[in-house]
């Protein structure tokens, strides 16, 4: 059978697209030319102390199961590489007092380590059988092999995964607003956008909130800027304490921020609802304000309610009505104060 192994390996490396296809293809090709009943590859976690099975292949009655994490400590690999034993057909008698080995039935084991391109301990590829069976010189050469392909692979998915996570970090960057963590105006358009696709479909309405920070500039001059971003950083939370769910808040910049949620075309009318979602965020803002250096008692936002018909009016017509609402608001407490 190892004479078929060569054109299998290069099939299975030209066609399998993923990590896991390759090693479970490279289990199954273990089997084969070292004749034991169960390939698995581990992995390991020195820091946390632990060994984990990946993969495994199972043909007979031996199990080794995949997902199984034991200390690290108390395993044939790590016994097998501290004591340069890659091999041996009598593990009660190598390793007597394993307790794995035991629960496990192992009789024959093999190992090799995986080593990663900067020398850091990857995990194990390893075959084992319940019955003392021989392992060939080709059978050490394709388990070092087979070591070999998985580490650069194993390099490769975690380059892979590096990149996905940088990419996710990328994203989350662009589409959120750095001092308040909220979502920023590019990603509040976005959301805008598949909010009102889903009022659409759902038959609703949009109620939208325009929100100005009355006095912030005053708050900056004063308290100064650092003080400023505290108190933008607690509007914010405040503002999140007051979200229902589906409800949409961002800061599209600089003092203002916007709330946005879907509203039901009947029972309540327009007034209603707009007054509503003025009443539940409106106090949310007013009150005392620690600010670290400073304290500020707070006397609320200019904030402009809108509800449209997401048929008949964009997100941005709806943000303009919303803005301009905002200034009839700011209006009216100016001339109120």
């Amino acid at each position: 059978m190892q004479e078929n192994v060569i054109p299998t390996l290069a099939t299975a490396l030209e066609t399998e697209k993923t990590f896991e296809g390759v090693v479970r293809q490279l289990l199954g090709m273990l089997e084969l030319v070292t004749d034991l009943e169960s390939t698995y590859l581990t992995q390991i976690d020195l820091d946390k102390g632990v060994q984990s099975i990946l993969y495994s292949r199972n043909s007979k009655s031996m199990q080794i199961p995949e997902g199984l994490s034991v200390p690290w400590g108390d395993t044939l690999c790590k016994r097998a590489l501290e004591e340069k034993i890659p091999y041996t057909d009598d593990v009660a008698q190598c390793w007597s007092d394993s307790e794995a080995a035991k629960a496990l039935g192992i009789a024959t084991y093999a190992s090799t380590p995986i080593y990663l391109e900067d020398g850091s301990l990857y995990g194990t590829l390893c075959a084992a059988s319940s019955e003392p069976k021989p392992l060939t010189g080709k059978g050490q050469q394709f388990l070092l092999l087979f070591a070999q392909l998985i580490a650069q692979y194993a390099q490769k998915e975690q380059l892979v995964q590096q990149l996905q996570s940088a990419n996710s970090a990328l994203i989350t960057y662009s589409y959120t607003d750095p001092l308040t963590g909220l979502h920023n105006r590019r990603a509040i358009m976005q959301e805008l956008t598949r909010l009102f696709a889903q009022a659409q479909r759902t038959g609703q309405h949009i109620v939208l909130a325009f929100i100005d920070l009355d006095g912030f500039k005053q708050i900056n001059d004063v308290h100064g800027h650092d003080a400023g971003d505290v108190f933008l950083v607690q509007i914010g939370q405040r503002l999140t304490s007051g979200l229902r769910a589906g409800d949409l808040l961002g800061r599209l910049g600089g003092d203002e921020f916007i709330v946005a949620g879907l509203a039901a075309t009947t029972g309540a009318a327009v007034d209603e609802v707009t007054a509503s979602l003025q009443a539940r965020i409106g106090p949310l803002l007013i009150g005392h304000y620690d600010l670290g250096t400073s304290q500020l008692q707070y006397q609320g936002a200019s904030i402009g309610v809108v509800m449209v018909d997401p048929h008949i009016h964009t997100p941005q017509q709806a943000m303009q009505q919303a803005d301009a609402a905002m200034y009839v608001s700011k209006k009216q407490r100016k001339n109120t104060h």
